[in-house]
């Protein structure tokens, strides 16, 4: 029979009945517990989608609680009842009265919460978290249970490595606090853990100050070593006053090129380079800062366009508000969305590659496999990050082999009819990778053999299994990974 999900929204929590006779028209909570499940179509066709819009599972029924004690009771009560059911938690953006209380240092934030009203809240205090998704608009306990990657990393780590305390809900209805000194198993279990472990109700953010504007850089490269070797030398000066965000995208011939953010005076010749290099490199960076005057902005724009190796007469430069660069990807999404473009399939396809292998995975993958494809729709990224700013305590995987770790983005959008063809292009990617012995690491993947499960978390699968044990040990939490 099909899983038969029970979903709550506080961050939004799925419940999805273990494999039994029991029917969507047979979920019954007691009165005890003091809480409302919904069933009518519209809340249950809302909880069925999640953005990849490829996978559909029906609900049985949608919870949204206002307190973390009702999670707690709704989550004890599955642990110990005679109807076993099964408990996923999904950030919906719905925090607890909107509001993130902003102390000396840190933020304490309901998980439900979006980043973007973390921003706004700590930005009118001046401060702010200190590491970024690209896209604000999803939940801290979202982001806290995969890992949270933006182009902020390589100076200040993933946003897993900025939490200094979390409130978690256990399989087992506990409510416990935890950090590094405090329930540390908990702790560092949760953070990167699929949401296996608990459910994340509040987490203690890392704030320094807010800068008020960014000077926002993109510069072309036709070589791909040349664009490769300054990503790495920008990168190397993670703790020196250099730029404070890094990130690099393909503009491909067989794909769509976004030449907007050049002067118009520069976009046709732009496109004539795809077509001719077939791959241009875009170097995108940027510098945050408060007073323009100050000597180290001069001294960081002079060694942009001074000292690195683009194509000569292919930079620009946009200076933007602090919020608005953060928040850049929302004007795309307004856009796609006007189009009717944004909730379609998401195929993406995301990975971890070595940084002494990065040249054998643009030559077999990129060069030898995307650049092949009749056309591509959608974005491909790809730069490094510093391994060193990645904690192995946590449960999230990262390539352990170099100090130098290259972050890609493979970002296509799809229709309903073509998902196999991604998908079936994804499959490829993997195995030309296995096959060349390139040591990738998914993120945000979706194994269904525990086999891969087992592979992908390597050496912490032990520990994983274990942790699995002691918080859930009646399998409730986050079964759609299929991991236990």
């Amino acid at each position: 029979m099909a899983d038969l999900p029970l979903m709550i929204t506080l961050m939004t929590v799925l419940i999805y009945l273990l494999p039994s006779c029991i029917k969507s028209s047979e979920i019954i909570l007691p009165k005890s517990l003091n809480l409302t499940l919904l069933t009518d179509p519209s809340a249950i066709s809302a909880a069925s989608h999640d953005f990849g819009n490829i996978t559909t599972v029906i609900p049985g029924g949608v919870i949204c609680p206002s307190s973390p004690a009702e999670i707690s009771r709704l989550l004890s009560y599955a642990s110990n009842g005679e109807r076993k059911f099964q408990v996923a938690a999904r950030g919906q953006g719905h925090s607890l009265k909107g509001q993130a209380a902003v102390l000396n240092g840190y933020a304490d934030v309901a998980g439900g919460t979006l980043w973007v009203d973390v921003l706004k809240n700590t930005a009118e205090k001046g401060v702010s978290p200190v590491s970024w998704t690209d896209y604000l608009h999803v939940s801290i306990g979202g982001t806290l249970s995969n890992a949270g990657i933006g182009g902020e990393v390589f100076r200040n780590g993933p946003q897993i490595s900025n939490v200094l305390e979390l409130d978690v809900i256990t399989g087992k209805g506990e409510m416990l606090a935890c950090s590094s000194q405090l329930n540390s198993e908990l702790f560092y279990g949760v953070l990167g853990g699929l949401g296996q472990f608990g459910i994340i109700t509040r987490a203690r953010i890392v704030l320094n100050h807010a800068p008020k504007r960014a000077k926002w850089f993109r510069m072309l490269y036709s070589d791909f070593t040349a664009f490769t070797k300054d990503q790495e030398r920008l990168i190397s000066m993670a703790d020196d006053a250099g730029v404070d965000y890094l990130e690099g995208q393909l503009f491909m011939s067989n794909g769509v090129v976004d030449t907007s953010f050049f002067p118009q005076s520069n976009q046709s010749k732009i496109a004539d380079l795809v077509k001719s290099h077939g791959i241009i490199y875009v170097l995108e960076v940027a510098k945050f800062y408060d007073d323009p005057t100050l000597p180290i902005i001069g001294q960081v724009v002079d060694m942009l366009t001074r000292t690195l190796s683009y194509l000569p007469g292919f930079i620009s430069m946009h200076d933007v508000a602090y919020f608005d660069f953060l928040n850049r990807v929302k004007a795309e999404e307004d856009k796609l969305r006007s189009l009717g473009l944004w909730e379609v399939p998401h195929p993406w396809l995301n990975l971890y590659v070595p940084k002494s292998q990065i040249l054998d995975f643009h030559n077999g993958v990129v060069k030898d496999i995307l650049l092949k494809q009749n056309s591509t729709s959608g974005l491909t990224l790809l730069y490094p990050s510093n391994r060193n700013k990645w904690d192995n305590r946590m449960s999230a995987m990262v390539t352990d082999e170099e100090d130098v770790v290259y972050i890609i983005g493979i970002l296509q959008s799809a229709t309903p009819q073509n998902v196999p063809e991604v998908e079936s292009l994804n499959d490829s990617i993997i195995r030309v990778c296995k096959d060349s012995g390139i040591k990738i690491k998914q993120y945000l993947m979706h194994y269904t053999r525990k086999e891969d499960w087992v592979e992908h978390f390597g050496t912490k699968w032990s520990d994983f299994s274990k942790r699995k044990d002691l918080f859930d040990p009646k399998k409730l939490l986050s079964p759609g990974q299929d991991i236990f």
